[in-house]
């Protein structure tokens, strides 16, 4: 049986008691808030494990939420929304949310999801210290820490475990479909772009950096954490 604390943000109450039905039904503590300013409130009271968010919120919507919490914290996020279009993908992804769920959705993969973030969280934090160096660059995957030139530079989990698993493996190329499967693991439900997003927010925080390696992008195949003999 799982364990842990989920926040559900919804302004659709009959979405948050079907949510808590079942996420309860697995072991894990729920709270839920109804609007944007109640689920930060909630946040910095409750200290959840994980975050499910509707985009479509009275007082606050869902992206000016994520972006609340991600000032503060990295706590896992799961969007949820009715929306599908790629942009609000995109952009879910951009301020820093973990994984998205289209409405009209099934409770057991919105389930799935959820063990399937907090597996590779707790994996990772049960492991040995996960770290490599090269050139100006830390990443410690233990801590979830970038560093460039010492500073520490503020990263979601899953740039933090992308960048870690190709500086892990330098200069071996990994299609987009690799990367969905060994870096968000069997059970996400993404597209491509996925990659493709958490890539260009990497580079803008590391092009410049060193001469000594790049994230490289290789034409019709996918990506590479190229260095420098």
């Amino acid at each position: 049986m799982a364990s842990g604390k989920i926040l559900v943000v919804d302004d659709d109450q009959n979405i948050c008691e079907l949510l808590r039905l079942y996420i309860e039904k697995e072991g894990f503590d729920v709270v839920i808030a109804n609007d944007g300013r109640k689920a930060i409130e909630l946040f910095d009271a409750e200290n959840p494990d994980l975050i499910l968010l509707d985009i479509m919120l009275p007082e606050l919507d869902g992206w000016q939420v994520c972006r609340e919490i991600r000032k503060k914290s990295q706590c896992p996020i799961i969007m949820l929304t009715a929306k599908g279009e790629v942009f609000d993908k995109v952009l879910g992804l951009e301020l820093g949310a973990d994984d998205y769920v289209v409405k009209p959705f099934e409770a057991k993969e919105v389930i799935a999801r959820i063990k399937a973030v907090l597996r590779r969280l707790n994996k990772n934090s049960e492991d040995t210290v996960k770290e490599v160096k090269y050139d100006k660059l830390s990443i410690n995957l233990t801590n979830y820490e970038l560093k460039v030139n010492g500073v520490q530079i503020d990263t979601p989990p899953k740039e933090m475990e992308l960048i870690y698993h190709l500086a892990s493996n330098p200069n071996r190329v990994f299609t987009r479909d690799q990367l969905l499967d060994e870096v968000w693991g069997f059970d996400y439900y993404g597209d491509s772009r996925t990659v493709d997003v958490h890539v260009k927010r990497l580079r803008e925080k590391l092009e410049g950096v060193s001469d000594k390696w790049a994230l490289k992008t290789v034409w019709g195949v996918g990506y590479k954490f190229e260095v420098k003999e």
